[in-house]
Parts: C-alpha cells; sequence; structure tokens
C-alpha cells in the first residue's frame, strides 16, 4: 500500500474565516458600508454567529484593525536601531500589496469618516505604537513619539495609497535609509536647544 505523502493543512477556524473577511470588508468599504451581514455572507453563514463570536461591529472592527495594522515590535537596543527597524516596517507589506490584496493602512483610510472606527484606530495606535514608542524616548516622549507616528503614517500614504512618484519610485535602500535618518533625528534632538540656538544664532 503506497502511504500518503502529502500532509493536510490545519483548516482555518470560522472565528477566523469571519476575523479575514472584516479586515477585507472594513479595508474596501468603509465602516458605516460595512454590515454583519455582509460578513456573514461573505463566509457562508449565518449573522448570529458573528455576534457570538465578536458580539458587536465595533469589537470585530476593532480586532480587525490589529489584524490589518500589527502592534511593532520594537527593538530593545539604541535609538538607531529602532529607526532602522521602524523605517524597514514601511516597506514590510509590499509583497502582498504588489499581488492585489490590500496594504495595512487601507483599513485606516476607510475609518477617516466614521468617528466610531476613527475613535478605534486611535486607541489602537496610542495602545501598540505611540505609547511603546514613547518609552524609550527622552521627554517630551509623547510628542515625540506621536510626530514619528504621524511621519511613518504620512509616508506610508503617499507611497502606498497616493502613489506619489518620487516614493513610490524610489529605491527601496534608498528611502529606508533616509527614513531612518528622519526618524533618528527625531528621537534624539532635544526641542529646547533647538529652539535657543535658532534664537540666538
Amino acid at each position: 500500500m503506497r502511504r500518503q505523502s502529502a500532509v493536510q493543512k490545519p483548516e482555518i477556524s470560522t472565528r477566523d474565516r469571519i476575523l479575514n473577511a472584516a479586515v477585507l470588508r472594513f479595508s474596501r468599504r468603509s465602516y458605516e458600508e460595512t454590515g454583519l451581514r455582509d460578513i456573514a455572507a461573505d463566509v457562508g453563514i449565518d449573522v448570529s454567529y458573528v455576534h457570538r463570536c465578536f458580539g458587536s461591529k465595533k469589537r470585530l472592527f476593532a480586532e480587525a484593525v490589529e489584524a490589518a495594522i500589527r502592534p511593532v515590535h520594537l527593538p530593545t537596543s539604541g535609538t538607531g536601531e529602532v529607526a532602522c527597524s521602524l523605517a524597514q516596517q514601511v516597506f514590510a507589506r509590499d509583497a502582498t500589496r504588489s499581488h492585489g490584496n490590500i496594504g495595512p493602512l487601507d483599513i485606516v483610510v476607510r475609518s477617516f469618516a466614521s468617528e466610531d472606527a476613527a475613535r478605534v484606530v486611535r486607541q489602537f495606535i496610542l495602545k501598540d505604537f505611540i505609547n511603546p514608542l514613547a518609552e524609550k524616548l527622552d521627554q517630551p516622549a509623547a510628542s515625540r513619539a506621536t510626530l514619528i507616528a504621524a511621519f511613518l503614517a504620512g509616508v506610508r500614504i503617499f507611497r502606498n495609497v497616493l502613489r506619489i512618484a518620487p516614493l513610490f519610485k524610489a529605491e527601496r535602500s534608498e528611502l529606508e535609509g533616509l527614513i531612518a535618518n528622519v526618524i533618528e533625528e527625531m528621537m534624539k534632538v532635544d526641542p529646547v536647544a533647538q529652539g535657543h540656538r535658532r534664537l540666538t544664532g
């Protein structure tokens, strides 16, 4: 008897299928336009099962945001390593985007029109990016971390959503180095000293 060599992959749970469908829906349509019934239909289940797994649309959206963006893992070493790591993550999902899949910022852009959705995204960014990064910075740590978050979001929107040519067509190595340099300066510069030099210079 011939042995079966193929190893079957474990089936994705229904809960994970719902979450994957939600990421796709929320990334392609606004929060207000997306209903739980639509997501249930995409998975081929009754909407009551979506309620049983996630409780509410807001909770499902929160998990979809985390799944789409993914929390940032920061190095424990110095500013240079943190800056390089953050710069690299700008390009981390380029491969999936080139194959026609959604990008991590799509769900954020679609959430702008809804206060409920924007609140969820805001809480995620604070909890999973700004606050952890601020712990590694000198004062004013929260302001520095928020400016870095805004800078990275702007780069990714210009590059991946709007596809502004100088960013979209630039060589990764060149752009990555420039981004890392800007982040490192934002992390280490003394704003009080800089302001004093400008006033007295």
